[in-house]
């Protein structure tokens, strides 16, 4: 019961020390209401307690950046700093797995030693844009995402999905929505956050936020919409660990 009571005390000190952190920047905070924690992340939220939070990235391409200074500025790094800003006090460690053209049944092949390697209270795991390129059939790659959740949890870790990025052009040749209906389902039935990048970075494009139609200053751009993913993401997470915050049935 005391070690329970002084879990509560240090997590009630960290969200009143994080809520003053600084704004985001006016382009990420046009998408903030997307970033909704639907369910709890016990596990994050007793390493933060620690004061220790170690994270996993497990990702495709789309959660890298090119350029000498392309893993600095990719969303992986961003959050790293985001959550260390949001939780003073807390060391914060966001560990990568990130490699391109990988489907989420490869990604599955080496979760299990990744975890064992990182030992992370959270498990991002970023998915579905190459199951979609390949046309996996989406049974099966549902059938996945819950081998990944099972191993995850095994390991004693939460897991937070993340869907495919947009873009006009992509949207118009892939069947995205699919896989990314998929993995909002599989995440509800078995309580685990979805941040929804997709839709995020939708809305941006609808409202002239960030243009994904032309190469000019792409890379910069890039870095900014990375820079606007890892605090959004940081957001989930730290709403999903405030006291009082989701339950387990997502209310």
């Amino acid at each position: 019961m005391m070690r329970g009571l002084a879990v509560g005390l240090a997590m009630m000190a960290f969200v009143g020390e994080a809520a003053a952190k600084s704004e985001h920047p006016a382009q990420c905070r046009v998408a903030e209401h997307l970033a909704v924690a639907n369910f709890p992340l016990p596990h994050t939220a007793a390493g933060i307690a620690s004061g220790k939070l170690d994270v996993l990235v497990l990702g495709a391409g789309s959660s890298t950046l090119p350029g000498p200074n392309g893993a600095n500025a990719a969303y992986p790094a961003r959050l790293q700093q985001a959550l260390a800003e949001a939780l003073p006090g807390v060391t914060v460690k966001v560990a990568t797995d990130v490699r391109a053209r990988r489907t989420a049944a490869d990604m599955v092949k080496t979760l299990r030693a990744d975890v064992a390697a990182a030992k992370p209270a959270l498990v991002i795991w970023q998915t579905g844009t190459v199951d979609a390129m390949l046309g996996v059939d989406p049974d099966a790659f549902s059938e996945t995402l819950e081998q990944g959740i099972g191993i995850a949890q095994a390991a004693g870790a939460d897991l937070v999905f993340v869907n495919a990025q947009y873009s006009p052009r992509t949207e118009s040749m892939i069947a995205l929505g699919t896989y990314a209906e998929d993995m909002l389902w599989v995440a509800v039935q078995h309580g685990v956050p979805l941040f929804d990048r997709f839709a995020i970075m939708k809305l941006w494009a609808e409202l002239g936020t960030f243009d994904f139609t032309t190469a000019t200053n792409k890379l910069d751009m890039a870095q900014h919409v990375h820079d606007c993913i890892g605090r959004l993401l940081s957001d989930l997470v730290v709403e999903a660990v405030k006291p009082g915050g989701p339950q387990a049935n997502g209310r």
